[in-house]
């Protein structure tokens, strides 16, 4: 009875062994190169779309595995990336500008393992291919607009304190000019804005006759403004890319006033680039209706005002004051009208927001507000013949577009609060992009795409059988000397090592985590790891042979004597699998996952399944020796 198991042993190894084949299988069905065609504002992907996609597909030739579709998405399984390449192109001018076309990869995963939620891991963008950005980010447009936000802040200032002034403007060369009445209200004005404004340094200046006052950010504001924008902007471009569904995406800082984005998985740079890019925001301003729109328009408009456009190109006289801004916006849902039934995002402010809010609306019932959109797009200035135009340090020209757009501007029938819904959004679809890029955070400064590099699917095939030849390689190795030198318990310990990789892909798959190179070096890491301690068992089974001990008492003892000895070591590496996963980043975090996970599932084969397998074939009967 010494070296026998209870049969409930057996069955918690058959828990933890069956589904773990039944979730790493997923990943020898590979990938499908497929489309993903989704409509664009307001139109939709309807069974129209999909016969058209049909036909056009295989009038010319291309026979795909499936074309499916999916809610609001259109979805397209081909047989090879060659099908994959000319399929885009023939969809898209078929279909135009009104649907975005994207290429993609399909796991091809039966059906019923799908059902259980078995599907393959990630594989990073060393593995899988990808896209690789590095994104500029314009600290002086950051400069620009804090400056912009500190000469609305010196008006509110002064009025509040009573200080009368001419002009207050900013200048092209930077900082804001202070145009005043009298040297006696410059002084004031001084002392005002030293004592509540200390990020402002100032500096008085007299020309032709005219009181005025330079006031300019410190440095140390600077500082402090362009750091938190890179931040800030760190923090916007993940929280779109979790809202893009990337797998494991890299976001790291380089340098100064550089930003790395690093997108496994995605292939059309398109979608990415057009989220990733936007710096989208909102601004709600109050409609002057105190002068006339037509007498603007065709002659000065008035101060403190400024015409603005709806989207249909209709004119508007607006308040320059903003209200409030998308800074002031914590949440964002797409929906639609319960009354009209047309499409709306519901927005949720802060608590400075829902004051702002609840003050000038409470204050102005029956007069207008208005919703302005803004964004800033960046594209590459091309030649004539196409290419980039660059300029003298042989860096790209980007031409800079700022899109100011009215959305909607409805009469304030009541107090509004912290919640409150904007219409006027062109579609469903045009309302999710919206509340993505509210809900994800606006960009504190613009940013160019500096660098582009896309990792094709090929590439990233021959990674993956590098890597898959390393590990079979040391996988070998082991599995003959192991037979070798420890005839059939080698034999048993190999059998562990096998089910130790097919346990850890199980559990790379289950958690969805995502294996790089690095990744698969932690794996063969693992495979050299997994068998010290069987190594450790079998020599204390031989040290206890040759001490004259039989072969019961030499195998309970060679399991339980070296338990500690094993658990200690393995524990010991698991912290500082541990403690690279916390510090570290990128490459690093991907090696400690696959070492964390393959320590683990090492030491229940090892130790638990081998020990099973001894006792199946020796437990119950005489020995006279092992085979050992």
């Amino acid at each position: 009875m010494l070296n026998q198991y209870p049969w409930w042993k057996y069955a918690l190894m058959l828990l933890v062994i069956i589904p773990g084949f039944l979730y790493a299988l997923p990943n020898l069905y590979g990938d499908d190169p497929g489309l993903q065609i989704r409509g664009v504002r307001n139109f939709k992907v309807t069974e129209a779309t999909l016969s058209m996609v049909k036909a056009t597909v295989r009038q010319n030739g291309i026979t795909p595995k499936s074309v499916i579709r999916e809610g609001a998405e259109l979805k397209l399984r081909l047989v090879n990336t060659e099908d994959q390449l000319k399929s885009r192109d023939m969809i898209k001018k078929a279909l135009g500008d009104h649907y975005t076309v994207a290429l993609s990869l399909m796991p091809a995963t039966p059906a019923w393992l799908a059902k259980i939620n078995a599907l393959p891991m990630y594989l990073g963008l060393d593995l899988r291919g990808g896209v690789h950005f590095l994104l500029d980010v314009d600290l002086a447009s950051a400069i620009t607009r804090a400056e912009n936000r500190y000469a609305g802040d010196l008006r509110s200032t002064l009025r509040e304190a009573g200080i009368r002034y001419r002009s207050i403007r900013q200048m092209k060369q930077g900082g804001i000019e202070l145009r005043l009445r009298s040297v006696d209200d410059r002084t004031k004005a001084v002392a005002v804005i030293n004592k509540k404004l200390t990020e402002l340094k100032l500096q008085e200046v007299d020309r032709e006759g005219n009181v005025y006052l330079l006031a300019r950010l410190t440095d140390k504001a600077k500082r402090d403004i362009t750091q938190f924008a890179v931040e800030q902007n760190m923090t916007a471009l993940r929280n779109r890319i979790d809202e893009l569904g990337v797998a494991e995406p890299v976001v790291q800082r380089q340098g100064e006033n550089r930003i790395v984005v690093q997108l496994p998985g995605v292939q059309d740079t398109a979608k990415a680039k057009e989220i990733l890019g936007r710096t989208a925001t909102l601004e709600i301003h109050m409609v002057d209706e105190e002068h006339d729109l037509a007498g603007a328009i065709n002659g000065t408009v008035p101060v403190g005002s400024a015409i603005y456009y709806y989207r249909d190109k209709r004119p508007i006289l607006l308040r320059k004051r903003i209200i409030y801004s998308g800074d002031n916006v914590v949440d964002a849902a797409a929906g639609l009208d319960s009354q009209r039934g047309g499409a709306v995002v519901f927005i949720t402010l802060d608590a400075r927001g829902a004051t702002i809010n609840q003050r000038i609306t409470g204050k102005n019932i029956g007069k207008r507000m208005a919703v302005v959109y803004k964004e800033i797009r960046s594209k590459a200035k091309l030649a004539a013949d196409g290419t980039p135009v660059l300029d003298k340090n042989g860096k790209a020209v980007r031409i800079r577009k700022n899109i100011e757009e009215v959305i909607t501007a409805p009469v304030i029938r009541d107090q509004l609060g912290r919640r409150f819904q904007i219409e006027g959004i062109g579609g469903i679809g045009e309302a999710r992009d919206l509340s993505l890029l509210l809900r994800a955070g606006a960009l504190a400064a613009p940013i160019d795409i500096v660098e582009e590099r896309t990792i094709g699917p090929s590439l990233g095939r021959e990674n993956i059988n590098q890597g898959f030849r390393a590990v079979v390689i040391g996988f070998v190795v082991v599995l003959i000397f192991m037979l070798v030198y420890y005839r059939l318990f080698g034999m048993v310990a190999n059998v562990a090592l096998a089910l130790n990789l097919v346990l850890t892909v199980a559990v790379l798959s289950l958690f969805q985590a995502t294996l790089t190179l690095p990744g698969v070096a932690g794996i063969v890491l693992t495979v050299g790891m997994a068998v010290d301690a069987n190594v450790l068992i079998y020599e204390r089974i031989r040290e206890e042979l040759r001490n004259g001990n039989s072969p019961h008492a030499s195998i309970h003892a060679g399991y339980s004597r070296a338990f500690t000895t094993i658990v200690d070591a393995n524990v010991t590496t698991l912290i500082a699998a541990i403690v690279l996963f916390n510090f570290g980043t990128g490459p690093i975090k991907g090696f400690a996952v696959t070492l964390s996970i393959g320590i683990i599932t090492s030491m229940f084969t090892a130790i638990f399944v081998t020990r099973g397998i001894i006792n199946l074939i020796y437990g119950g009967r005489a020995l006279k020796r092992l085979a050992i």
